[in-house]
């Protein structure tokens, strides 16, 4: 299990972006963590994954553990040894290396590379496995994301962390690779999902958490959080009666005392 415990990051330290951060993932789920731009989604992978230290940011305060054992003192490439991986916002491929180079990438804090741990991601991707020998630059956005989740699964990680795997991708895309999401954690994997896109996040996850400037404002299980009022409105755009409001109404909400409560 990954427990984040009342979590403080600064940048430059000047700068609180994480005010008091908590959450779980526990072995096995998919676990959603919600939030707008600016919210402090990507500050909290960087300090599960040990890589604050390259954006000038400090944990001041909190703690985090894997499996009982804290890890925010731990070197990135210690972290991953330990079971965590992740998928970065954009995908980031190396754009001239082959499919084949990306993957072997990803295994580099194993020893070797078995055919096993190639067979296993190509059987999940078999639209990679036809072009495992063409430069990565030169695949769609959608097989990039194949690329980029298999190559973080080569490391045999126990947590999986996405970070806007839905980003820039068209819907029927989208759906494809909530259904390879689904189909990793069915593997055993545990699955954190960092998304805007709240509706197919809620949709196969367990639980979910509601990010707004570096603090949880509301949690609970995936149904909880889809027939909640409030995050119909400001994150499904839809009001009471399941509508979708215009454009203009949702531009110009004022968001209710409630949610902060």
């Amino acid at each position: 299990m990954l427990e984040v415990s009342n979590l403080e990051v600064v940048y430059n330290d000047v700068v609180l972006v994480l005010r008091g951060l908590s959450i779980e993932v526990p072995d096995g789920k998919i676990v959603a963590l919600l939030g707008a731009n600016g919210a402090g989604k990507t500050t909290s992978i960087r300090a599960i994954t040990g890589l604050l230290d390259v954006h000038e940011g400090d944990i001041t305060k909190g703690e985090i553990k894997w499996q009982g054992e804290r890890i925010d003192k731990k070197d990135p490439s210690d972290i991953v040894k330990s079971g965590i991986t992740q998928v970065m916002e954009g995908r980031r491929v190396f754009a001239e290396m082959t499919v084949d180079e990306n993957l072997r990438t990803g295994a580099f804090t194993k020893r070797g590379t078995s055919k096993e741990a190639y067979d296993k991601v190509y059987d999940m991707f078999p639209a990679l496995a036809s072009r495992r020998k063409d430069t990565a630059g030169y695949l769609s956005g959608g097989e990039q994301q194949m690329l980029a989740i298999g190559r973080a699964l080569m490391a045999d990680p126990k947590l999986l962390i996405l970070d806007e795997p839905s980003l820039g991708l068209a819907p029927k895309l989208v759906q494809q690779i909530k259904q390879i999401i689904v189909d990793v954690n069915n593997t055993g994997v545990a699955v954190l999902l960092i998304e805007q896109n709240a509706n197919m996040a809620l949709s196969i996850a367990s639980f979910g958490y509601i990010m707004e400037t570096g603090k949880v404002v509301m949690d609970g299980n995936s149904d909880k959080l889809l027939n909640d009022e409030d995050v119909q409105e400001f994150y499904l755009g839809l009001h009471g009666t399941g509508e979708r409001k215009s454009f203009r109404d949702v531009k110009h909400y004022k968001r209710r005392k409630r949610w902060l409560s």
